[in-house]
């Protein structure tokens, strides 16, 4: 191998780059494209002279992820081994014996969740997006050898438009905290953007569009899930060419460290869709429209049976793998939600069906032969036809993946918990054969839109994936994940779904949530033990599809609240408050029981909003009241507010025009959305109520529907934000005081 001569204006990154050999294909290609955007005066250069990493180097990414948690001297105290896998899956064991403590694993990422469990289980603490709670001991407790052995080959995360609803403008510090959690808890198949829209970029200009003509078809970023699965184009859009080139610098730091780490990232490849000025170059090319969420502008797809949906969907995957190096799991959807384009003879439609799964998996193969076509399963058990039915029926969906190799096929079947509670229709695997012998994923969606509050069965979470275990014609069931259309809320349900990604049994709930309360809060008196108990029954034992507040829909409109309310439910956020006095010094139990308070006291606004649009003026001012306080409440939580939204998006841009793009784009996904989709995302966040509900509720009461308000809401969006956030000095105090006020407690 020869030598590299790697240039960084960046010390941290080029000693963290150092420490590591660089193996073969992937890394290699990636490090040599990711070096060409670096200038700087730091000079190093790394000898590659191997093309495979030692044995006993395989688990240093592990040992890095610890020390970013404990720091250097305490992961120190932590030996690291590597194992083989057992029948292919990932093992992880570890014991304590004198305060020494060993952990041996098949892979960085068992390695990480083997560390986890036992800071879970042994030590009492925990790791959120809400903030860590770590209480490390002089010495490690000493514990038997606990050995585990994941009964699933991938443990995969995120849903495509959570790259919308959550991650659109994470910078790599954003990224690198979010790659550790997940190797915390044991994911290593994230479903991530790919800077898919600059690799796409390359292709439409390579086969004769002008860089005006490809731009128009992009959406602004926040919007761009919706635009990869060709729901949308042109929305809101383009950004800057700048953010192009963002996200390639990104993706290489991102496909790095998952390497490092031995995950197995899905990443985008092409469905098909093209921008319309593609008919100057082929006239005689044939377009389907599809349209989407009532938006007027169509999106076009090319036939299954054009030779340029191969030579399209080949080009990107050599474009990709030439930036980024050789990938493995390519995702493409091309009929997410949406009617496909068939003929009306049931024959000839299951024909066009085949051609159609042909089309997008051909440029794949024929560009990577050992490539795999991801696509997600949520629009076959979602979509029906105008009479009710399935439009996915067994023959169909059997006949859209009869041209594609078994082993070249995996399905990602996101919605477990809506086929049981919502659509209460057969899971996805039993009506359709175990999908017909390719491979799939077991997952949920356990948040639509980014929504905050509580929401979904616990006990459902905890023993439902046990059943497809035990399917006796599972067939080729290769993982288990979680597909959340927006992150950073109801981290209990998170941290209970990661948790059966390494287990075969169902979860003892009770047993499972003392557990749970201990490592987040130190201790389970029993107050928070009765909490539990009715939340369980409540708003963590009922599951809605989106929930949402009256008060978070347009003045006007007749909407009703979907959010969880019932006597046991403000019982439990009694308990909750009971509990302050043991744990009211512990960060987390304060975020949670804030968390808490606003979700029941924004019910009580709602109450107010249906008396003052009666008349009462009364009403309409305690309403206005209320929600500002909830408001100064969330400004004290670490996730819940919109500045943390905004300050991501503004850091994309290089100019005060871009930075103000940026932000309006994210403003938008979270309010008026676009199309029909108005009023989605519904979020309890600090900042929103106060510029956004407040405002829209106080000229509704004044001035009734007459006001303009299409017209105030993109004002709102298009103008930075200018208000300043107010925090109670004591929120904790506060927030019991307000639901003493409110409810009597």
């Amino acid at each position: 191998m020869k030598n590299l001569v790697l240039s960084f204006e960046d010390k941290n990154t080029a000693r963290y780059l150092s420490n590591y050999y660089m193996s073969c294909n992937n890394k290699q290609n990636r490090m040599i494209k990711y070096i060409k955007n670096l200038t700087g005066a730091l000079l190093i250069v790394i000898l590659t002279t191997s093309c495979s990493k030692k044995e006993e180097e395989t688990l240093i990414p592990a040992k890095a992820v610890i020390e970013r948690l404990l720091g250097s001297e305490k992961a120190a105290t932590i030996q690291l081994k590597k194992v083989e896998k057992e029948e292919g899956k990932d093992v992880f064991s570890y014991e304590v014996r004198n305060g020494q403590f060993l952990i041996e694993a098949s892979s960085p990422v068992a390695a990480t969740r083997g560390f986890y469990e036992y800071l879970r289980k042994e030590v009492g603490g925990m790791v959120a997006w809400s903030g860590n709670n770590l209480n490390l001991p002089d010495q490690w407790p000493d514990t038997n050898l606990r050995k585990v052995v994941t009964p699933f080959k991938y443990h995969y995360y995120f849903n495509t438009v959570t790259h919308g609803y959550t991650t659109p403008y994470w910078d790599w510090q954003r990224w690198e905290k979010e790659l550790d959690w997940m190797a915390l808890h044991g994911l290593d198949m994230p479903l991530i953007a790919g800077a898919h829209e600059a690799i796409l970029l390359r292709v439409f200009k390579k086969i004769g569009l002008t860089e005006e003509e490809a731009l128009d078809y992009f959406s602004g970023p926040a919007h761009f899930p919706w635009n990869r699965m060709g729901n949308i184009g042109g929305w809101d859009g383009p950004p800057p060419v700048s953010f192009f080139d963002q996200q390639i610098e990104l993706t290489h730091k991102m496909l790095n460290r998952m390497d490092e780490m031995e995950m197995h990232p899905i990443v985008h490849a092409f469905a098909g869709f093209v921008p319309k000025a593609i008919k100057r170059i082929y006239p005689e090319e044939e377009l389907r429209e599809l349209g989407w969420g009532g938006f007027d502008k169509k999106v076009h797809i090319l036939s299954p049976e054009s030779d340029l949906f191969v030579k399209i969907g080949k080009s990107y995957i050599q474009e990709w793998e030439k930036e980024f190096g050789t990938g493995h799991f390519f995702l493409a959807d091309s009929f997410n939600e949406m009617d496909v384009p068939l003929s009306e003879d049931p024959q000839i439609a299951k024909e066009e069906l085949a051609k159609f799964g042909e089309a997008v998996y051909k440029p794949i193969s024929e560009a990577n032969p050992d490539a795999v076509w991801v696509m997600q399963g949520w629009t076959f058990p979602y979509h029906r036809d105008k009479q009710g039915k399935l439009f996915w029926t067994p023959e169909r969906l059997k006949a859209f993946f009869s041209k594609i190799p078994d082993g070249k096929l995996l399905i990602l079947d996101m919605a477990n918990e809506y086929n049981a509670l919502f659509w209460k229709i057969d899971y996805s695997w039993k009506m359709y054969d175990g999908f017909f012998g390719k491979q799939w994923i077991y997952s949920f969606i356990p948040n639509m839109g980014g929504k905050t509050p509580l929401n979904g069965v616990l006990d459902f979470y905890a023993k439902a994936p046990e059943e497809a275990l035990n399917f006796e014609q599972k067939q080729n069931l290769v993982g288990f994940g979680f597909a959340p259309e927006g992150i950073e809320n109801n981290e209990m349900i998170y941290e209970l779904i990661s948790d059966w990604g390494w287990r075969n049994k169902k979860i003892d709930l009770a047993q499972w949530q003392q557990e749970y309360a201990k490592a987040r809060y130190d201790a389970y008196p029993e107050p928070l033990k009765q909490a539990y108990e009715l939340l369980n029954t409540s708003a963590l034992g009922t599951f809605t599809d989106h929930p949402r507040y009256v008060f978070q829909f347009r003045p006007g409109r007749k909407r009703t609240g979907t959010v969880h309310t019932s006597e046991q439910f403000e019982q439990a956020v009694g308990y909750f408050f009971e509990a302050k006095e043991d744990l009211g010094a512990n960060s987390m139990y304060r975020n949670d029981a804030i968390e808490l308070a606003t979700q029941l006291l924004a019910l009580k606004v709602d109450e107010y909003i249906k008396e003052g649009i009666e008349g009462k003026q009364s009403s309409q001012q305690q309403a206005i009241n209320l929600l500002l306080a909830i408001d100064k409440l969330l400004a004290s939580h670490p996730n819940h507010k919109l500045s943390n939204w905004i300050n991501h998006a503004r850091t994309m841009g290089n100019t005060e025009a871009e930075k103000d793009y940026y932000e309006s784009n994210a403003k938008r996904l979270v309010t008026t959305w676009g199309g029909q989709v108005d009023d989605y995302s519904a979020r309890l966040w600090s900042g929103l109520i106060r510029e956004y509900y407040v405002p829209r509720w106080q000229y509704y009461f004044e001035s009734g529907e007459i006001f303009d308000f299409e017209k105030w809401e993109e004002n709102w969006i298009k103008s930075p934000s200018q208000t300043q956030k107010e925090i109670f000095d004591k929120p904790l105090e506060m927030a019991y005081r307000l639901l003493q006020e409110e409810f009597g407690f």
